[in-house]
């Protein structure tokens, strides 16, 4: 079975045990997920089953968009509440001083990943070596932060949401409000609303024609080259510049590139539901 739909992942499971509950109901063997979201974090998740996984590159799965809660006051090395190990009194803030530092934060950000990320070190999981208490060595990442809104405001608890880049760390965006205010914190709730433009509609089959994030192109030729996988001239196809593309063969759809060697195939033939 090829199908690719989009889940909701609820707190407190990880995103592999949703994807094994999911075989289990559909009654499939090969299946993925894109976008892995931490335990306690919940939302949308964009399920793949056969081999519909090779176009999760090609998604249109930017910008994300995030609701969270940070707790003010409280300390977790992974800046969540899987491990909270402090907490501290804090003065509540004037909420003008919140829509502040919220608005500093626009634009673009380098920081470091947090330690218990599922970020790759030389093969394994960031959050493997630090439960191990091993050492990491982390590099800055860099993200775009689109829009970040205050929601309410409860004291400790700062609800807001963000719309950011793909890669963000949202855990890692709480802690650097927290820090502007002088205070610890860590999230308290963590939920997903969206992958570009991907919302969660009852686990209903994505049409891959409208789900892409690359240009369409047209191939000019005839279309049994196309089924045969036989070679494309860059003369047969309406846009010529280099880049990926995909073409409409009418049940299915595939992904070539065009390049100054001239055009391969990505993907051929891919069931367009």
């Amino acid at each position: 079975m090829n199908r690719l739909f989009v889940a909701y992942k609820p707190a407190g499971m990880s995103s592999n045990q949703l994807l094994s509950r999911l075989k289990r109901r559909y009654n499939v063997k090969k299946a993925g997920y894109s976008g892995t979201l931490d335990p306690f974090a919940k939302g949308v998740l964009i399920i793949a089953f056969g081999n519909h996984g090779r176009l999760f590159r090609f998604l249109n799965k930017t910008p994300k968009r995030y609701r969270a809660t940070l707790w003010l006051g409280a300390y977790s090395p992974t800046l969540d509440i899987e491990k909270i190990e402090t907490i501290s009194e804090t003065a509540e803030v004037d909420p003008q001083t919140l829509t502040s530092v919220l608005d500093s934060l626009r634009g673009t950000l380098t920081y470091l990943p947090p330690k218990y990320s599922a970020k790759r070190i030389n093969g394994r999981r960031a959050y493997e070596l630090a439960r191990a208490g091993a050492e990491i060595d982390l590099r800055e990442i860099t993200s775009t932060i689109y829009d970040i809104t205050l929601i309410h405001y409860v004291h400790p608890f700062v609800t807001f949401e963000a719309t950011v880049s793909e890669g963000t760390y949202i855990r890692s965006l709480g802690e650097m409000i927290a820090d502007k205010l002088g205070y610890d914190g860590s999230l308290s709730a963590l939920e997903r609303l969206n992958e570009g433009q991907f919302v969660y509609e009852n686990e209903k089959d994505l049409d891959i024609k409208t789900s892409l994030g690359i240009t369409k192109n047209r191939y000019n030729g005839t279309i049994q080259t196309v089924l045969l996988g036989q070679p494309l001239e860059r003369e047969d196809f309406d846009l010529q510049d280099e880049g990926t593309y995909w073409i409409d063969n009418g049940d299915t759809v595939s992904i070539i590139e065009i390049t100054s060697d001239g055009v391969r195939y990505i993907l051929n033939k891919v069931e367009a539901c």
